[in-house]
């Protein structure tokens, strides 16, 4: 038995039968079975799609607790991986304390592999909201890497400080999660897998969108060549940020320093789903800025280009400067369109910091298209995990298993950024990743 190491590609998945693994693919599945294994047999399970697909889930704290016996033994006591959280901002608040660690018990059920325990703002207003949450405020950073209860840090910071920070926490012994991007330039984040590398720590990026089970279904549709041959993609997530002064001198628009533009802070959550999506890297881009309307330092928005080591190609468009109606217009636009002989898979609202809860501003689903009819997938069809605690749980995981993790796609995420704004400075020329 083999354990991803979630670098790339991001998860594999398979079903099986009463025989042992078959040839279909299943939903969510991270682990890989290189042999017949009594623990999953004869469990599967069938959806009511018109494309036929098998679906295999298994039940997750089965797996784990079937993965941690082999580690530690049967039986083992296992103790929690303490985090605390660099950064406490609206996110870190909202998505990445109440839901990913469960902070919000009214909706969350707490982990067996990790917990909360506090966090520090270099605001110090945001003291009232932490201890709100049952957290311990920390006077300052050192403070965390300072206290040997914690020992792992999750970095919620602006873009420029993420290096530096990750960088004292390693050098203090702890593991690390970063908030996308790793870094804000591909030498950074080079030394920041080196070093995670090199002290034997678990080093990882919050690409949490490949943690959405309809991304994960989607995935599933395309290995299972229910699209037909797939000669086109295109991923969007376009919106309205800047318009308002107060938006636009925010870091995200007043520095390109911190690769906050649309490049960087949307174009980025497109170029690793593509190769999570189709299980390939990209290896050349292309792209052009929009024209300006917006008054912020850093791009309004980019087409970009893209070609992938198979030959596969796509396109990513990300904006600022779209307005896209009302908020309902807006999130449902964030997601892609797969192009195959067969039909047309059309993700809404996937491409977000949403998990498919009934308390979420909108439904996310998936269509296929198949041209004289269409298939309409809810996550009311699927399990829901929280893509905040999938980043997590996987995190911490690595550290229980002793399998650490060194973000390498994080690095090859920044090189993309880079890449991108390189090519538009040139006039659209093709950048190749080296």
């Amino acid at each position: 038995m083999r354990i991803n190491d979630g670098t790339f590609p991001y998860r594999r998945v398979v079903s099986v039968n009463k025989k042992g693994i078959d040839t279909e693919f299943g939903m969510g599945v991270r682990i890989c079975l290189g042999s017949f294994c009594p623990f999953v047999s004869g469990l599967r399970i069938q959806t009511g799609f018109s494309t036929g697909i098998q679906r295999f889930q298994f039940d997750q704290s089965s797996r784990d607790l079937y993965l941690m016996n082999i580690h530690f033994g049967k039986g083992t006591q296992m103790q929690k991986i303490n985090y605390a959280l660099i950064g406490f901002g609206g996110i870190a608040e909202n998505r990445i304390a109440k839901e990913g660690f469960s902070c919000d018990s009214s909706r969350f059920s707490p982990s067996e592999f990790f917990q909360l325990t506090g966090a520090f703002d270099l605001n110090p207003d945001r003291k009232s909201a932490v201890e709100s949450l049952g957290l311990k405020w920390f006077d300052n950073t050192d403070a965390i890497l300072n206290d040997p209860e914690i020992q792992a840090v999750f970095i919620t910071t602006n873009n420029l400080s993420h290096a530096p920070l990750a960088t004292a926490a390693m050098n203090a012994g702890k593991h690390v999660i970063v908030e996308k991007p790793l870094a804000t330039t591909p030498e950074d984040a080079a030394t920041l897998m080196k070093l995670a590398i090199t002290k034997h720590l678990s080093l990882s990026v919050d690409h949490m969108m490949v943690y959405n089970q309809l991304n994960v279904c989607a995935k599933d549709f395309i290995e299972a060549n229910k699209l037909g041959k797939i000669n086109d993609s295109c991923f969007h997530m376009e919106f309205g940020y800047g318009f308002d002064p107060s938006e636009a001198a925010t870091w995200r628009c007043s520095n390109e320093l911190e690769l906050g533009g649309p490049i960087g802070d949307v174009a980025s959550h497109c170029f690793y789903m593509a190769e999570f999506l189709f299980n390939d890297f990209i290896e050349e881009v292309a792209a052009v800025y929009y024209p300006k309307l917006l008054d912020i330092e850093v791009e309004d928005g980019a087409f970009i280009r893209f070609k992938m080591r198979s030959g596969l190609t796509g396109s990513i468009r990300a904006s600022f400067s779209d307005l896209r109606g009302g908020l309902g217009g807006t999130l449902s636009n964030l997601g892609y369109e797969i192009y195959g002989s067969e039909a047309v898979l059309r993700a809404f609202g996937t491409m977000f910091q949403l998990s498919g809860y009934a308390d979420e501003p909108l439904p996310i689903r998936l269509e296929v298209d198949f041209f004289k009819n269409q298939d309409k997938i809810a996550l009311a069809d699927f399990p829901s995990p929280n893509i905040y605690q999938g980043v997590i749980d996987h995190h911490a995981k690595s550290i229980l298993m002793g399998t650490p993790l060194c973000a390498e796609e994080g690095w090859r995420n920044v090189r993309l950024c880079y890449a991108a704004h390189e090519s538009a400075q040139k006039c659209g020329q093709w950048i190749v990743i080296k």
